[in-house]
């Protein structure tokens, strides 16, 4: 059904997911067949405005099925972080918090999104039979514009007995258990924070990747290359990294760049352009612009503060 505009909670149910989605309803499972898993397919307007979903806490899949779009997404007032979804490509959550999304397609043909949610008993159930007594610390992971070819073949299982006149339950349960423990087995990883009410990046892998940071604070930013080294999805690295520190990846770089200057302003007769330059900026102007933002004087002033 077509968005109401209604206003967003933080999270929702299954069953109320797509009254939040842009797109009318195609198909659907309905009835006893599909006690375990709750699916949907929508048809996609060729062009979006913003729009918010909730979350939910159950792992939840869409799968674009048909079409091709160029997709945005964010925390509300945060960066976009654009990734081009075609048919195959993927999006694998679970809890975390609402985000924006609004998306454009390419082609012609229509834009099709398929949506999937697991109950938590039945991926419970499948943690456990891969992680054991252990089950309780596996989390799993957010990707966005991913591609796995059996993981798609199970949705498409799926989509063609939603549209048969009597669905089987046996069927039908045997496909999500197969899904379930799919995405345990390559999609979830153990973290001490498995289970908190605010993801985060776990403690080790944020030590790991800001000291990544800082020893290569010189080279240009790219959320892609600190994304991959989370194991994360741009967007979400970006909202987990945020949570933990308080300030995107992009602005924790600049911060590290400006106490270095500051240490080379105070500790050194090195020109102005000179530091510039060692911390990472080829334009003085826009050192000395980010350097006023950040302390409240120009690096010249600065330096006569000794």
């Amino acid at each position: 059904m077509t968005s109401l505009r209604m206003p967003v909670p933080h999270t929702t149910s299954a069953e109320a997911l797509d009254r939040y989605a842009m797109g009318k309803r195609i198909v659907a499972g309905q009835g006893p067949a599909w006690q375990d898993l709750w699916f949907s397919v929508l048809a996609l307007p060729p062009v979006s405005d913003i729009f918010t979903m909730p979350a939910v806490m159950e792992p939840f899949i869409a799968w674009t099925s048909s079409g091709e779009a160029e997709a945005q997404e964010r925390e509300p007032g945060g960066p976009w972080v654009t990734s081009r979804l075609k048919r195959g490509s993927l999006f694998l959550t679970t809890g975390g918090a609402p985000y924006e999304f609004r998306f454009r397609t390419l082609t012609p043909e229509p834009f099709e999104v398929t949506l999937v949610v697991l109950s938590l008993p039945l991926f419970n159930e499948a943690l456990a039979d891969v992680f054991g007594r252990d089950a309780a610390q596996a989390r799993l992971s957010d990707l966005s514009g991913f591609e796995d070819p059996t993981l798609t073949s199970m949705l498409q299982q799926l989509r063609a007995e939603a549209v048969r006149r009597l669905a089987s339950r046996v069927f039908v349960r045997g496909i999500a258990q197969a899904i379930a423990v799919h995405l345990a087995r390559n999609y979830a990883a153990l973290s001490d924070n498995a289970r908190g009410d605010s993801p985060s990046l776990p403690g080790f892998k944020l030590r790991r990747i800001t000291a990544w940071m800082a020893d290569h604070r010189t080279e240009e930013f790219s959320l892609a290359r600190l994304a991959k080294q989370a194991g994360l999805s741009e967007f979400h690295f970006n909202r987990l990294f945020k949570r933990a520190t308080g300030v995107p990846p992009s602005q924790y770089q600049i911060k590290l760049r400006m106490d270095a200057a500051r240490r080379l302003l105070r500790e050194t007769k090195k020109s102005v352009i000179t530091i510039a330059n060692e911390v990472g900026y080829s334009t003085p102007s826009h050192f000395a612009q980010l350097f006023r933002k950040e302390t409240g004087l120009s690096p010249t002033n600065y330096r006569r503060e000794r």
